[in-house]
């Protein structure tokens, strides 16, 4: 039976203009909310992600989201009903390297230790981290410890753990500073489960002493995903980095997955429309010249994003006489411009030299890239690894049948992309922008920031002045985007892209418009960026008009 109580959202803060926090009184209430969202979504939402005090709620438009603020501001929480139905049931051998150091912590003996995480009931709070990690609270606090004051740098898979006051199983080989009391056996990831997460939002879950743990086998896929027989492109040199990218995953944040996806969104687009596909084919994401592409059959394709020389060379050589003993010559090469499709016919190759000015290009091939969808998307996820791994010397990828036209596109214009002048970008500030003063909000806006070569699909880091905080600690773990300016207790912004964890500690300062990430995912490394603060999302710290 629901209870109902008087319970509300706290308040709700703006995240960019594609995102709102609800910020709760507890674990408790985040559960509350986190429940009513699921089983009765509101219009326009896309995502929810929910953490240790907060829940974000991410909407398909500006328009939607605002609206999802104000309703998030008059729902009553209900108390979602417990029952025993769904218990998961994690096989666990305590011998883990901490156990003797929570035993001290918790002024417990080793086997209280273990007396306590078993004879409770866990519940699956949120997802983070990485795929299948379950932040998992407990009935009681006996176990709160802190977390280790210097992480592993790798932590083996099925790792049972304790940090502050969760639970939970490390599901790959990671680093991590929790607290490691045991080991499982249990998947806690598997892509070829109709559920790949062992354990959601919501979920209960009860621990099991045993003697020895039960792995279950990986199941061994027959097919070569590398190897085909019909048209498509092979991967002569993929250059410095070479990944297959659609319009990414979404909806699967509660799960621990990012949306991933091509980071110039407008690129891939335009790459795909010029060929005849639908919007959201597959393609390659390639960054700063390299690549090689040979036509197996005869394809059609166009290259868009950072301005760069086009060249393809005929097939690799013919005899220049008919003695049989003359040494053989070159093929023909010839140019084709950026933003138009062109025939590429069998055997020919498709070079990409360094970009005359932004960072990474997108080829697109007429029907799309074809190889196998993870979670509804062809995206690859650096950080989780989930989707097809980046291209290799002599990957074959086969042309699907992903086309919405029966004619390929005229030439289109392109966008500037950034070069030796600053990219500036729009920000909508905070959520967590009042844990700095003015003076560093100020500098925020006001100074140019280096993108480092430490930048990523993950995230781009950034050098300059750092801020200064106004706060000490640091947040409990909250949902955030793409787009988000997380600043670490260096005072050096981290600015999240497509392949960013769901949940991060650190405070956002802001997050950059959702229109200007395209246009962040052009900067190469060593270029500049400028941040301006922009104002045009709604004060939900006012009562909102009946």
């Amino acid at each position: 039976m629901h209870t109902t109580t008087a319970k509300k959202v706290l308040s709700v803060r703006p995240v960019g203009t594609r995102a709102v926090l609800a910020e709760l009184d507890g674990l408790q209430d985040v559960l509350a909310l986190q429940d009513m969202l699921y089983k009765s979504p509101l219009p326009g939402q896309v995502d929810v992600l929910a953490a240790a005090e907060t829940v974000m709620v991410v909407g398909e438009s500006a328009a939607a989201t605002r609206a999802i603020g104000a309703q998030l501001l008059e729902l009553e929480l209900t108390i979602p009903e417990v029952t025993d139905s769904g218990l998961v049931v994690i096989d666990t051998v305590y011998d883990g390297d901490d156990l003797a150091d929570v035993a001290e912590l918790t002024g417990l003996s080793m086997d209280g230790v273990i007396a306590a995480h078993t004879g409770q009931i866990w519940t699956v709070a949120f997802a983070g981290f990485a795929p299948g990690f379950g932040y998992m609270v407990g009935e009681n606090e006996a176990l709160t410890v802190p977390r280790r004051s210097s992480p592993r740098t790798a932590v083996p898979a099925g790792s049972v753990a304790l940090g502050g006051q969760y639970s939970a199983v490390y599901p790959r080989r990671s680093p991590g500073g929790w607290q490691l009391i045991g080991r499982t056996g249990a998947r806690m990831w598997d892509l070829d489960r109709a559920q790949p997460a062992l354990v959601r939002p919501g979920d209960r879950v009860q621990y099991r002493a045993v003697r020895e743990v039960v792995t279950a086998a990986a199941q061994d896929s027959q097919t070569d995903p590398d190897h085909h027989t019909g048209p498509g492109l092979r991967i002569l040199n993929p250059g410095a980095q070479s990944l297959i990218e659609d319009l990414g995953r979404r909806g699967f944040g509660p799960l621990g997955v990012s949306a991933a996806g091509a980071l110039d969104r407008a690129s891939l687009r335009r790459a795909n429309r010029l060929v005849g596909n639908s919007a959201s084919a597959a393609a390659i994401e390639t960054v700063n010249g390299g690549l090689t592409v040979e036509a197996v059959g005869d394809q059609v394709i166009a290259v868009t994003g950072a301005p760069t020389t086009l060249t393809i060379q005929s097939p690799s050589w013919v005899d220049s006489e008919d003695d049989g003993g003359s040494e053989p010559q070159p093929g023909s090469r010839r140019t084709v411009p950026m933003a138009a499709p062109f025939a590429l016919l069998d055997g020919e190759a498709l070079t990409l030299g360094a970009p005359e000015s932004g960072f990474r290009n997108y080829v697109a091939m007429r029907g799309g890239v074809d190889v196998p969808e993870v979670l509804g998307s062809r995206s690859a996820d650096t950080m989780s690894g989930i989707g097809p791994a980046p291209l290799v010397i002599g990957q074959e990828l086969p042309a699907g049948d992903a086309t919405e036209s029966t004619a390929v596109g005229s030439p289109e214009l392109q966008p500037g992309f950034p070069g030796e002048d600053v990219t500036v970008l729009d920000v909508v500030p905070g959520p967590r922008a009042d844990w700095f003063d003015q003076a560093a909000l100020d500098s925020l806006t006001s100074q140019d920031w280096l993108v480092t070569p430490q930048s990523n699909r993950v995230g781009m880091r950034l050098d300059g002045t750092p801020l200064k905080r106004i706060r000490d600690g640091e947040l409990p773990s909250e949902g955030t985007m793409a787009g988000a300016l997380q600043i670490p207790p260096a005072g050096l912004p981290v600015l999240f892209l497509a392949d960013h964890p769901i949940t991060g500690g650190y405070p956002v300062i802001g997050v950059v418009r959702d229109e200007h990430l395209d246009r962040a995912a052009q900067v190469p490394i060593g270029g500049r960026i400028r941040f301006r603060f922009i104002h045009d999302s709604p004060d939900f710290s006012k009562t909102p008009e009946k």
